[in-house]
């Protein structure tokens, strides 16, 4: 008996690349906007390491770790 896997339509290809590439920007800026609201200083490397992140784990990792961070290098901790 065959198994049946749905797929979405363009899963695995430019068109799933280009929505997850969108998703973690959007998240590092989210990351960066709570903590400048939060008066929290981000040197251009720490910066830098957040918006070339792409993995989507970590970025929710550092998004939950901004909420209370009293420094940039508070999201990296553990790392």
């Amino acid at each position: 008996m065959a198994t049946y896997t749905p797929r979405f339509p363009g899963s695995g290809t430019l068109i799933e690349e280009t929505l997850i590439e969108g998703e973690s920007k959007g998240r590092a800026e989210d990351i960066l906007r709570i903590l400048d609201l939060r008066g929290v200083e981000v040197a251009e490397a720490d910066r830098e390491r957040i918006t070339a992140c792409a993995d989507l784990g970590t970025l929710g990792t550092w998004f939950d770790r901004a909420v209370t961070a009293t420094s940039a290098q508070e999201l990296f901790a553990d790392e």
